[in-house]
């Protein structure tokens, strides 16, 4: 396993590959069950530094990523910027604990308060309804 990274438990060859960048593996896992609890079959995967995610993209070939905005180290805008530049069109969906005030949220497919995960199936269904299949 790489640096940065952390497998997930897969369920099989028809699921959805979901990506999740967050330094949280509690955060990730609910992330996981929340996913599931809403119906969708996943095979997820966390990362959580540049470098693992890179390498994700590549050998995980997810269907969509779901990623912190804030990352220690690294963040959720560089994170979209690997993303958009490996594949524009992945479905990218940002989860945070909250927003700074004045500070405007970073421009992705979604954005989720991680406080709302019950949400995120609803989020990520239309997204992976357009997601272009890939193969690891």
């Amino acid at each position: 396993m790489a640096a940065g990274s952390a497998s997930g438990s897969g369920r099989g060859d028809g699921d959805w590959r979901v990506l999740l960048v967050d330094d949280s593996r509690d955060d990730a896992e609910l992330a996981e069950y929340a996913l599931r609890k809403g119906g969708l079959a996943v095979d997820c995967r966390r990362v959580y530094t540049g470098a693992a995610l890179a390498e994700a993209l590549q050998a995980f070939a997810p269907h969509a990523v779901v990623c912190d905005v804030n990352l220690p180290g690294f963040s959720g805008v560089e994170a979209l910027a690997l993303v958009r530049a490996h594949d524009p069109a992945l479905p990218f969906v940002f989860l945070t604990g909250g927003l700074a005030p004045d500070g405007d949220p970073p421009a992705a497919d979604g954005l989720l308060l991680k406080d709302d995960l019950d949400a995120l199936p609803g989020v990520l269904r239309p997204l992976l309804a357009t997601a272009t299949p890939r193969n690891p």
